[in-house]
C-alpha cells in the first residue's frame, strides 16, 4: 500500500515505546471510580508513571505538561474484561486468526501470549476508544480447553504482554457438549477427568514422560497447564449461558476446593444470581445481550448485568459473542445502555457510577490488577480524557495516558482518512487512472 512519509513515520511512532512525563489534568470532571460521584473542577497528577494527587485545588507541580481538560471527563483508562486483541485482524481469514487451534494434539497447554501482535490493527482502535488494558482470551478448537488466556496493555510499542498464562479457558453448555462429543454430560465428564488426571500429574511428573502416562486421556502439557488451575493459582474462565449450566460449574468447587471460577457470559445468570453472589464468583458479560438466540439463552434480557449486581455479583463487561472480540471499543455503548435500561418501567439496570466501575475497577478486581482501576494516588496512571459523558454514543477520548505515557492519537484507519479525504486527483497512486 502507498504510504506517504508521514505515514510512515507515524506509524514507527506508534510502534516505539514513548517515555513517562509529569503531566497535570486540570479542571476536568474526574470520576475516580473509588467514590461514586465524579469530582467537578479537580485536578489529576501524574508522576513517574504513576497518579501522585488527584482533588481539587491541587497544585500543578513545576514543569509539567498541561492537559486542559476543561468541560471534559476524566476517567481511569477501560479494561476489557474479555477481548480477542492482538490474536486476529479478521476473524473469517484463517491467516490472521491465531485464537484456536483446531487441528493440534494440545488444548489447555496451549499460551496465547506467544501468538499476540501489538500491530495488529484492532489494537490502536480500541486504544483510540479508551481502552488501556485487555484480557485476551483464546477460543477452542476440538476441545472443551481453549487455552491460557492472557492480559495485555494497549500502549504503544511492540511488548504488550502484561501477564502469561492469566487464567484457563473452557467453553461448556452447547458449543461445549459438541466439542465434547455430543452432550452436556461428556463435557462435564471431560471437564473433570482433566482436572483430576491435572491432579495425578501433580503427584507424579514422572508418569507422563512418554507424553501422557497409559491410562491418561491427557497429553503430559495439557495436565501441566492444568495444575495451576487446580491448586487456584489460576483462574478457570467458564463460557457458560443456561442457569442449570451456571449452577454446575458453581457446585466444581466441592470436587476440587482450590478452583477459582470466572463465568463468561451468563446470560440466564439473574436467574440465579443468588446462587451466584453466594459462591462468590465473578461474572463477565455483555449488557446488551438480549435476544433468545439459542435454547440455552432463551431467559436472555438486558436486565441480567443490573440484575446480578443487585444480587451482590461482581460484574465486569466484556465482548464476549462471535464478532465482538476485536471490539472492545464499544464497552461504554455496552455501560451506557445498562444505565438506560434502568430507566425503563420494569426493568433494572445500572448507576452510571455502576456501568463505568463494571468497565474499570470491577475488571480489575476479577482478574487481579491491583494497580489500576481506579483515579487514586499510587495507582498506576491508565487515565482518558474525554470530551463528554463517557458513557453517552456522542463522546470519545481526546487523550488516552498509559503507564503515565501520552498514547498517540493514530491508527490505520485515521492514517487512510487523512490519506485519501482530501486527495487531490493528480496525487493518487500510479496505479489509479488518470
Amino acid at each position: 500500500m502507498f504510504r506517504t512519509a508521514a505515514a510512515v513515520a507515524a506509524l514507527l511512532v506508534a510502534a516505539a515505546p514513548l517515555s513517562a512525563e509529569t503531566i497535570a489534568i486540570t479542571g476536568g470532571r474526574v470520576a475516580t471510580v473509588a467514590n461514586p460521584e465524579p469530582l467537578d473542577g479537580a485536578t489529576v497528577v501524574i508522576r513517574d508513571g504513576r497518579i501522585v494527587a488527584v482533588g481539587k485545588g491541587v497544585a500543578v507541580p513545576a514543569g509539567a505538561r498541561v492537559i486542559d481538560a476543561t468541560g471534559k471527563w476524566v476517567t481511569p483508562g477501560l479494561i476489557a474484561g474479555n477481548s480477542m486483541l492482538g490474536l486476529y485482524e479478521v476473524d473469517a481469514v484463517d491467516e490472521t486468526n491465531d485464537t484456536e487451534a483446531r487441528k493440534s494434539p494440545w488444548s489447555a497447554a496451549i499460551d496465547v501470549s506467544s501468538g499476540l501482535n501489538a500491530r495488529a490493527t484492532p489494537v490502536s482502535v480500541a486504544r483510540l476508544g479508551g481502552v488501556t488494558r485487555a484480557a485476551v482470551q483464546p477460543d477452542t478448537g476440538n476441545s472443551i480447553f481453549g487455552g491460557q488466556g492472557a492480559l495485555i496493555t494497549l500502549a504503544a510499542g511492540e511488548d504488550i504482554l502484561l501477564r502469561p498464562r492469566a487464567f484457563q479457558f473452557i467453553e461448556l453448555g452447547e458449543d461445549g457438549a459438541r466439542k465434547a462429543g455430543g452432550s452436556r454430560p461428556a463435557a462435564w465428564l471431560e471437564l473433570r477427568n482433566a482436572l483430576q488426571e491435572a491432579e495425578r500429574y501433580a503427584r507424579n511428573p514422572a508418569a507422563y514422560t512418554d507424553g501422557r502416562d497409559r491410562e491418561a486421556l491427557v497429553t503430559r502439557l495439557d495436565a501441566a497447564a492444568l495444575v495451576s488451575v487446580v491448586d487456584g493459582r489460576v483462574p478457570l474462565m467458564v463460557h457458560v449461558e443456561r442457569a442449570s449450566d451456571i449452577l454446575n460449574v458453581l457446585r466444581l468447587p466441592k470436587e476440587f476446593p482450590k478452583v477459582r471460577l470466572i463465568l463468561l457470559g451468563a446470560r440466564e445468570g439473574w436467574t440465579v444470581a443468588d446462587q451466584i453472589a453466594a459462591a462468590k464468583v465473578p461474572v463477565i458479560t455483555m449488557a446488551l445481550m438480549d435476544l433468545p438466540d439459542a435454547f440455552e439463552t432463551l431467559a436472555s434480557t438486558r436486565s441480567n448485568a443490573g440484575r446480578l449486581v443487585a444480587a451482590g455479583v461482581l460484574v465486569g463487561l466484556g465482548m464476549t459473542t462471535d464478532g465482538t472480540g476485536n471490539q472492545p471499543r464499544n464497552l461504554p455503548q455496552q455501560a451506557g445502555n445498562a444505565v438506560a435500561q434502568g430507566r425503563l418501567p420494569g426493568a433494572v439496570g445500572l448507576t452510571p457510577a455502576q456501568a463505568l466501575a463494571a468497565m474499570t475497577r470491577s475488571n480489575a478486581r476479577i482478574f487481579g490488577m491491583d494497580d489500576v482501576g481506579t483515579l487514586e494516588a499510587g495507582k498506576a496512571a491508565d487515565v482518558v480524557v474525554w470530551d463528554g459523558d463517557p458513557l453517552e454514543l456522542s463522546s470519545a477520548p481526546t487523550s488516552v495516558i498509559i503507564g503515565g505515557v501520552v498514547q498517540p492519537t493514530v491508527s490505520r484507519q485515521t492514517m487512510l482518512r487523512d490519506r485519501y479525504l482530501n486527495l487531490q486527483h493528480d496525487q493518487l497512486p500510479l496505479a489509479y487512472p488518470r
